[in-house]
């Protein structure tokens, strides 16, 4: 009887043992917290596929969370801080950031690294049809809708327009993508900007109200010497067809949105993460949730990176051949 007593008392030591350290592996789990944008952009997309992918989300090691900002700059600097482990940057913000050349903030946002290239994100500036607006020089005096403050929109306008000598002419109302649309739909605004890949949610909204037109901003940056300056900057086209009513192609630049890390995340936890979605399944789920990330793959992975890469991204991609 003694013996099997303690046989007994062995047993539920050991399974109390073992339910104290349930807890103690849960909590060992990291929580990452990957930063988004607002609601109505392609940055919170990203997010929110990340967090959701199956094989990262069943990981035993991290749990992902989404979360939502303003945008590029607020990302930029909650992951400089670790306030977010992963976030959405615009190549450009993590250029000009980590020379300390962003404007009005001279600090040098040196922790955030790249970690893959996501897609292009087009500057659109959307006009009513009839409104006799032709170049973003003719929005002197109009009412414009130019993106959250503290979003790559907003930092990407205010740079293009101060560039054109314009900014300081035009009545500025900061606000979301949604929130612009609705408004030129109401007739409060006389344009708006978006700094996003397209088809874009808002502007197709705004054009079930509208009959609306896109600005060749492309005309007015060469014009000006804007790609010059700002050499991270690269042309593309909007597609005719694109959005309805907008019938011929429409020339403009764009920004790489990249996918950026604090440089304290683990190099194991970039490397599995890059693992899990730059595969055949992982890159057919990013582009179920959006056409746009139909450009992730890993023969673009490191387009438009000009900063350094995370540890865990650098030897993902040297073993892909990308870099050496």
């Amino acid at each position: 009887m003694q013996t099997k007593h303690r046989k007994l008392l062995l047993a539920l030591g050991t399974a109390l043992a073992c339910a104290l350290a349930a807890p103690t592996i849960a909590s060992a789990k990291e929580r990452l917290v990957f930063g988004g944008g607002p609601a109505g952009g392609t940055f919170q997309v990203v997010a929110n596929a990340i967090q959701t992918y199956d094989p990262i989300k069943d990981s035993e090691a991290y749990s992902v969370k989404a979360q939502s900002s303003a945008g590029s700059l607020e990302n930029l600097r909650r992951v400089n801080t670790g306030r977010s482990d992963f976030g959405v940057v615009y190549s450009g913000h993590v250029f000009l950031g980590r020379e300390g050349r962003l404007k009005n903030d001279k600090h040098k946002y040196e922790n955030v690294l790249a970690v893959a290239y996501l897609y292009g994100a087009p500057a659109q500036l959307v006009v009513r049809k009839d409104a006799g607006i032709d170049s973003a020089l003719d929005l002197e005096g109009k009412k414009v809708g130019v993106g959250n403050a503290g979003s790559g929109a907003f930092a990407n306008c205010e740079l293009f327009f101060t560039h054109l000598g314009i900014w300081d002419k035009i009545e500025r109302n900061a606000m979301g993508y949604n929130d612009a649309a609705a408004a030129f739909g109401n007739n409060q605004l006389d344009a708006f900007w978006l700094f996003t890949a397209f088809p874009s949610g808002a502007v197709i909204m705004a054009a079930q109200t509208n009959d609306i037109a896109l600005i060749d901003l492309r005309q007015d940056a060469i014009d000006s010497a804007f790609f010059e300056k700002y050499p991270y900057f690269s042309q593309l086209i909007v597609p005719a067809g694109t959005y309805k009513g907008v019938d011929e192609d429409v020339p403009s630049f764009q920004d790489s949105a990249l996918w950026v890390a604090n440089a304290d995340v683990p190099e194991d936890v970039v490397y599995d993460m890059l693992s899990k979605i730059y595969t055949e399944e992982g890159l057919e789920y990013m582009a179920g949730q959006k056409s746009t990330f139909k450009e992730m793959g890993l023969e673009t992975g490191t387009n438009g990176i000009v900063t350094p890469m995370h540890p865990g991204a650098e030897r993902f991609w040297r073993e892909k051949g990308l870099i050496d």
